[in-house]
């Protein structure tokens, strides 16, 4: 009787083989999830370290620029810092003032616009506005409620922002620990990099530096460039609100711009606040108002035409509900820290939930196919 040989015997179906979720991908995601738990964790004490690898990230190309050009990292580094320093510094002391005054007295102005908003509403001169906002509606209630409810959503949030930013001892300690920390990263990235790239397994390299370069590319793609977006769009609301003769024109150009960077939400809040005040201060002055509204569609002309495809590109990756689902969710689980990881972690998952996706849908598992 002869004994078969092994290796003729058909090989046993592997278990492993037609999942498609590899060993490595797993291990990279416990690793995203252990990164995800120490932020839960160390969130009160981390917005200075991440605020300066946030400075150092957004600087390392012009690092790296002027380094090339001769300059010793050091000192390109130090160069850079100090500039940014002295910048944050002049806003301190000239931007912020004149923007704090603007806030106070816009919060002390609201319940009269609400008020004058609601006599509007309900002038009975006016029957096609009854008609076209139905005979159930109640100005008196409804605006009030609106307006209360936001605002306590809005102090909700603020309060979660603060108890996740209220142990960073001082705002002293933010403004020296930060840019040292940034000094620091801008000397050593490259380092850095090279001592990281030796602890990947050397045949997993390739495929986690192509994933590195993708959660790179949309991260900058959308930090750096939608950065720039909201600094000018900021900038052209607030000039152009001001020349309009807005009440907090300034304060309200510049809010405007900065949260634009929250897809849709952002924008709708600038124009519904900024006509809003308008309609309340320039009522029955039709050209003033149509002015302030045409501003914010030039401004969202600007965005969508020319600012976002220049500067943010179509590599981002990052869909607007999965992005405004990331910056709330982050942002009232850890606070100021939240909000600014918020935009890295979603571009990290979303890269690795597509890489997965790829590994199954070329898999056995959703194929069917056997696997030699």
């Amino acid at each position: 009787m002869s004994t078969p040989d092994p290796t003729s015997a058909p090989a046993a179906p592997s278990l492993r083989t037609g999942l498609p979720f590899s060993r490595p991908f797993a291990f990279w995601l416990a690793a995203l999830a252990v990164a995800i738990l120490l932020l839960w964790l160390l969130s009160a004490i981390l917005l200075p370290f991440v605020a300066g690898f946030a400075i150092a990230y957004l600087l390392r190309p012009l690092t790296d620029r002027i380094e090339r050009l001769g300059v010793n990292r050091i000192v390109a580094a130090l160069i850079i810092i100090a500039l940014v320093l002295l910048v944050l510094i002049g806003l301190i002391l000239l931007v912020v003032p004149i923007l704090g005054d603007q806030l106070s007295s816009f919060l002390a102005s609201v319940p009269g616009y609400v008020t004058k908003l609601q006599h509007l509403l309900t002038d009975q001169s006016r029957p096609w506005l009854q008609k076209l906002l139905g005979s159930g509606f109640k100005p008196d209630k409804s605006i009030g409620d609106l307006v209360t409810q936001g605002m306590g959503w809005l102090t909700t949030f603020l309060k979660s922002l603060w108890s996740g930013g209220q142990a960073l001892l001082s705002l002293f300690s933010l403004m020296v620990v930060t840019p040292v920390v940034a000094f620091y990263l801008l000397c050593d990235w490259h380092r850095m990099l090279r001592t990281i790239d030796g602890w990947i397994p050397i045949h997993q390299r390739d495929t986690v530096h192509a994933l590195a370069r993708e959660i790179d590319a949309a991260i900058s793609g959308f930090v750096r460039g939608q950065t720039m977006v909201c600094v000018i769009l900021g900038l052209f609301y607030a000039v152009a609100l001001t020349l309009a003769g807005l009440n907090f024109g300034l304060l309200i150009g510049l809010i405007s711009g900065l949260i634009t960077f929250i897809p849709y939400v952002g924008s709708m809040t600038g124009l519904v606040l900024a006509v809003g005040v308008a309609v309340a201060q320039f009522w029955p002055h039709y050209g003033a108002i149509l002015a302030v509204l045409g501003i914010f569609l030039v401004g969202q002309f600007l965005e969508g035409n020319v600012l976002s495809p220049k500067l943010v590109g179509e590599s981002v990756g990052l869909h607007p509900v999965w992005l405004m689902f990331a910056l709330l969710a982050f942002g009232y689980l850890f606070g100021f820290v939240g909000l600014m990881v918020a935009v890295p972690m979603a571009a990290t998952i979303g890269v690795l939930a597509r890489f997965a996706l790829r590994r199954y849908l070329q898999s056995s598992f959703y194929t069917g196919e056997d696997t030699p």
